[in-house]
């Protein structure tokens, strides 16, 4: 039986990945999961900035591009998923598109002929979704989801006292993209969090998975090190719960609220909405992490018998 990765479905998602790679060290677990997907037609993936904040990086998207490039030399897949910078900084208002070559993959996806329905999955800000539905407004009325890794809890979090980090990073975009008409599949903060991985766990089940395996636990491990405060020995991958979805549309509790408008704070104005959004609740931990698990180990042996190769990418 051919393993998963290679095998060829009867239909797929179109996909767009929008990540800012370099900002943590989740976001390589999803980008992985993702082209290791046969469901998933990822069309391209865009590297996405993560703000500019004192003593993080002042290029962040540049950043985020050579993370994206980097996984996808260990993959093998360098030259066969198209690759894109997007916006390196937040939009300047909600009337003034940033164009980037990132914005002009997703309007060239999102006005294909013929195609199906486009999914972009944003593991950061929401800047590169904003700016092509600024500079191409008929995006609004085409199949297109956005799947969204962001914005606070809709109920209490005591232990936020901070912006959710996505959601800070463009205030502006979040507003832009909640007002249009598009769905959108919002994944607020109070359910990524709970997508948390120790240490034991993915030595047992990642590190051994050959050099891709291994670096994905290095440098979760050594950014922890570098920014946690206090002892840990976890990581919650909170970017993957967007490949979940997309794979599995029901992997996890579904509501339906009207879309909020973002206030400059962070919080949401429930007095000003727009059409009803679907929010996750909850996340179905055990199939995410099980089916990554398994598409990584499959991909390792694979990848021995035929250094970097992943055969449903050949030409």
């Amino acid at each position: 039986m051919l393993p998963v990765h290679t095998r060829t479905l009867p239909s797929q998602r179109r996909v767009i990945i929008d990540t800012d790679a370099k900002n943590e060290a989740d976001d390589q677990f999803a980008i992985v999961h993702g082209l290791l997907s046969p469901s998933l037609d990822v069309r391209g993936i865009v590297a996405a900035h993560f703000g500019m904040r004192p003593g993080r990086s002042e290029r962040s998207m540049l950043d985020s591009r050579e993370e994206v490039d980097l996984l996808l030399e260990m993959m093998g897949l360098t030259g066969k998923v198209r690759v894109e910078n997007g916006s390196p900084y937040a939009l300047p208002d909600e009337l003034t598109p940033i164009l980037s070559p990132g914005a002009e993959l997703i309007v060239e996806e999102a006005m294909r002929e013929d195609e199906g329905p486009l999914y972009v999955a944003f593991f950061g800000p929401l800047t590169d979704m904003a700016a092509a539905l600024l500079a191409e407004p008929r995006i609004a009325e085409r199949d297109v989801t956005v799947v969204w890794i962001g914005g606070p809890s809709y109920g209490p979090e005591p232990a936020a006292n901070r912006p959710e980090f996505n959601l800070a990073n463009d205030i502006v975009a979040a507003n832009v993209v909640f007002a249009s008409a598009l769905p959108v599949w919002q994944i607020p903060r109070s359910t990524y969090v709970m997508t948390a991985v120790s240490y034991a766990e993915l030595d047992e089940k990642v590190a051994p998975c050959g050099e891709l395996g291994e670096y994905l636990v290095r440098q979760l491990v050594e950014w922890n090190a570098a920014h946690a405060r206090g002892p840990m020995e976890y990581r919650a991958l909170g970017d993957s719960p967007a490949i979940g979805v997309l794979l599995n549309e029901n992997c996890g509790r579904i509501v339906e609220r009207p879309a909020p408008t973002f206030r400059a704070n962070g919080s949401y104005d429930l007095d000003r909405t727009h059409r009803p959004i679907r929010v996750y609740e909850t996340i179905d931990s055990r199939f995410l992490f099980e089916d990554f698990f398994a598409k990584l180990r499959q991909f390792a042996r694979a990848d021995r018998r035929s250094p970097r190769t992943v055969d449903r990418f050949a030409e």
